[in-house]
């Protein structure tokens, strides 16, 4: 029998091998990388700015392991691609969630993307940070969601709103309007917009049409809309679309006095470079072009980070449009779990509905809906192209800020049908 001493000594000991243990476990539960999961258009028609903001994410990754991750944890990025296919993304989700076992998920590229993964990442609980993606929550009401593209608390309408206060500022001013988009979620979101500000505006609209997906010849669509002579074209296309459009609109020699407003694709570089002097006269949305008036603290360096990788990467060797809200969105992530000190999706949100947030994209904070209530979606007109040079892309005076006018960088030149460089 076992001394009352010699009992205790080894109780003690027990007791400290318990505590080792528990401290083992927890300096090595500590050391497990916080999981982050996302699917990326990595192929299909998406897949020119989806490799884009993936290495945009990926240089984040990086960056923040190099400073011992956060909250003493390294990242791990977990990410799929869903090809383009709006079918693939619910069962991404689904495997990241539930058979990778992440920690946070953040959304692929476009709104056609972001908008089948929300009822998954719903009935999950899961914070999600769309990344361009218009109006997605109007549907959803999900108090978890965030929008990263700053399009103010309506952006059904902010997404035309600079184009008929830019077209409004000629003379003589507009009376009519063609608008024009694919049978698509997005094109259906920006047109509804375009459709409501024209209204608003009192102008006539006098072509509203949507034609396939798939289409091929824009020809026809372009001498349509010609024969209703508006003075004003709204189109709200997807990159393949995009191109097809303007080369048809210059095949065609549509006259008007101004013409774009939404055309995804135009802010990659292959498009740009594709279409060269095309593009001169053409207005559209974007995010971040290389103007003097935007000049976020941290911006050049990341870009010239990324440009410096993006031909061994072979991604989009400018860099301009997703990237850097691809970075952005990740900082935010960061930041607020650095505040909440917790990974929990609950605290996390509530955290980024009152918090400000400094990001390489400028600042930033969320509304009730999880849209920035600061709207800063830019309107930029193509001047003074010439050729198919992609290095004049990175030069002002190229892609000129037209709207909104305290970031404005020139004025806008018209009609459309006149401009040739």
């Amino acid at each position: 029998m076992l001394s009352r001493y010699t009992q205790r000594a080894i109780d003690l000991t027990c007791l400290a091998l318990v505590i080792l243990a528990l401290c083992v476990g927890a300096a090595a539960r500590a050391a497990e990388p916080i999981k982050i999961g996302m699917s990326m258009a990595l192929t299909g028609p998406l897949a020119g700015t989806g490799k884009a903001a993936l290495l945009g994410t990926q240089i984040w990754v990086e960056d923040i392991n190099a400073k011992g991750g956060i909250l003493g944890r390294p990242i791990q990025l977990i990410h799929y691609d869903d090809q383009s296919n709006p079918s693939l993304v619910p069962g991404i989700y689904t495997k990241l969630i539930d058979v990778d076992k992440v920690d946070l998920v953040a959304s692929g590229y476009a709104t056609n993307m972001v908008a089948p993964a929300m009822p998954i990442v719903m009935s999950h609980g899961f914070v999600f940070i769309g990344l361009y993606a218009l109006a997605v929550n109007t549907q959803f009401n999900y108090d978890r969601y965030f929008s990263i593209v700053p399009q103010g608390l309506e952006p059904r309408l902010e997404f035309s709103r600079g184009f008929y206060e830019v077209a409004l500022s000629m003379t003589p001013k507009p009376t009519t309007v063609a608008i024009v988009g694919a049978d698509a979620e997005y094109s259906h979101i920006a047109t509804d917009g375009a459709r409501e500000n024209a209204q608003k505006h009192g102008l006539q609209i006098v072509y509203d049409r949507t034609y396939p997906p798939n289409t091929v010849d824009f020809v026809p669509i372009v001498r349509a809309i010609q024969a209703t002579n508006p003075d004003l074209v709204f189109l709200a296309s997807y990159p393949l679309d995009s191109a097809g459009m303007v080369r048809a609109v210059r095949e065609a020699g549509l006259k008007t006095k101004m013409f774009g407003g939404g055309l995804v694709g135009l802010q990659y570089a292959a498009l740009k470079q594709q279409l060269g002097s095309l593009l001169n006269g053409i207005t559209t949305f974007d995010t971040y072009v290389p103007e003097p008036t935007l000049n976020f603290h941290g911006i050049k360096e990341f870009l010239t980070r990324y440009q410096s990788r993006a031909a061994s990467e072979g991604v989009d060797p400018l860099g301009f449009y997703t990237p850097p809200f691809a970075y952005a969105r990740m900082q935010v992530m960061a930041q607020a779990i650095e505040a909440t000190k917790s990974l929990d999706q609950k605290s996390i949100a509530d955290y980024m509905h009152k918090a400000a947030f400094d990001t390489i994209a400028g600042p930033m904070k969320f509304g009730p809906t999880g849209e920035q209530p600061d709207a800063r979606v830019l309107l930029v007109q193509y001047q003074g192209i010439e050729g198919n040079a992609i290095d004049q892309f990175k030069l002002s005076g190229k892609q000129v800020i037209i709207f909104p006018p305290e970031l404005s960088s020139g004025g806008l030149k018209y009609p459309f049908s006149d401009i040739t460089r």
